[in-house]
């Protein structure tokens, strides 16, 4: 007799089957919070991602997520997508209540993200929650760009000269390699690091010049400094202090090889600038779960090809030439340091209804998921892609700005939030 275990026959579950659907605001933080019940170990920093910027609907979702993470999973920081250095004016503000909310937005959101309400509604909310309330049970804000725009690059002066006068406040003289005045003299004209040709001819770029190997040096002998030194630097000011001083010697220390590498011609130039900034946002997240793992962990707000764990890649059309750079983002270079105590959700919407409407084939995963949402919902990422037939295609998009997700990025991620109907 046939053992009946021969017999059985075993159903793929359906798409619709494993996503936890949400509708309104209250339910968007409950149900994410249900998904991160089912893993294994809690993480350390969540991401969530956003498929393009300039959609409410992401940031709005992200501001109801905190809210819950805050009062349910002890979420204790948030981290977004810009400079990591002007970030500090939000991040006093919402702790100390220190200048106006309209102004310390304009000053410490960059790449045009003051423009958006979701953010003057997050730093506000993050201002209310945490006045009056121990300086332990505090949300803390933090950027973490590397301090750069996309078609451009700043003088390292800022911060190389703000590491150094930290130190030469706490330390004698003769423990500092370099003086300010030498430093100042070969940063010299801030306009010859800032020059916007140089983003796209090597040529135009001082960074392989002899004083900015020079400062190069300069800057890793200050951050050198601030390692042998860390103990009694923050017994001499505090551990806040010693932090922000911390990150400007990295800064400094990373924008000049990024100079250096604009400076560099070759084929993969463009990736490895890429690179670069992501490789700095990943110190930068990595530096954040450091500082806040006593307190409560970190949520931490992108577009999804900066916190993906697999390789982004751009692909475009430039000067008569069809270009494509690869590169590793910030969330695969952190993973691989924090392991399951990284965990990803990427973000993605299916129409949005103010730009035209994308062609999806029937078989994208954009049609499949949009078959299956009829407003929010949540897909583990394991469970959709065991329940995805094999010939299940990824979305053409011809804006460069949005980046939709493909069945191999899924890969890259834990979960999935799919946005039936969105706005630009």
């Amino acid at each position: 007799m046939e053992h009946p275990e021969r017999h059985r026959m075993t159903r793929q579950l359906s798409v619709h089957d494993i996503g936890l659907h949400f509708g309104g605001d209250a339910e968007a933080g409950a149900t994410i919070g249900q998904f991160l019940d089912t893993l294994h170990w809690p993480p350390a920093l969540l991401g969530l991602g956003e498929p393009t910027h300039g959609v409410e609907a992401f940031p709005r979702l992200r501001n109801e997520l905190l809210k819950y993470l805050v009062e349910h999973h002890g979420y204790r920081s948030i981290a977004l997508e810009i400079d990591c250095v002007a970030a500090a004016v939000v991040d006093d503000y919402v702790r100390t209540g220190r200048g106006e909310l309209a102004e310390v937005v304009a000053a410490g959101l960059n790449h045009g993200f003051d423009a958006w309400p979701s953010n003057h509604e997050l730093v506000a909310w993050l201002r209310d929650y945490n006045a009056d309330r121990d300086p332990l049970y505090q949300v803390r804000c933090y950027g973490f760009d590397a301090p750069t725009e996309i078609t451009a690059a700043p003088s390292p002066r800022a911060t190389l000269l703000g590491a150094h006068a930290y130190l030469r406040e706490h330390l004698p003289a003769e423990r500092l390699p370099h003086d300010a005045e030498t430093l100042d003299t070969l940063l010299g004209d801030d306009a010859d690091w800032t020059n916007p040709d140089a983003m796209m001819d090597p040529g135009r770029s001082i960074g392989q010049t002899d004083r900015a190997r020079t400062l190069r040096l300069a800057a890793d002998d200050l951050l050198a400094v601030y390692t042998t030194e860390a103990p009694g630097l923050r017994q001499a000011s505090s551990d806040n202090d010693f932090e922000r001083a911390y990150l400007l010697a990295r800064m400094a220390h990373g924008l000049l090889r990024y100079h250096a590498a604009m400076a560099t011609p070759g084929p993969d130039r463009a990736a490895i600038l890429l690179g670069l900034r992501d490789g700095m946002m990943a110190d930068n997240l990595l530096d954040i779960v450091r500082i806040e793992k006593h307190r409560g962990p970190c949520l931490v707000f992108a577009h999804n090809s900066h916190l993906q764990r697999t390789e982004s890649s751009w692909q475009g059309h430039w000067e008569g030439k069809d270009l494509s750079w690869r590169w590793w983002s910030a969330g695969a270079i952190a993973a691989a340091t924090l392991g399951t105590e990284y965990v990803f959700i990427a973000a993605d919407y299916g129409q949005c209804a103010n730009a035209p409407a994308p062609q999806d084939d029937p078989r994208s995963l954009h049609a499949v998921l949009a078959a299956a949402t009829t407003d929010r919902a949540l897909f583990p990422a394991r469970l959709l892609t065991a329940a995805l037939d094999s010939d299940v295609t990824a979305r053409v998009s011809t804006d460069h700005r949005y980046g939709p997700l493909s069945p191999a990025a899924l890969a890259g991620a834990d979960a999935v939030v799919f946005i039936a109907q969105v706005s630009r």
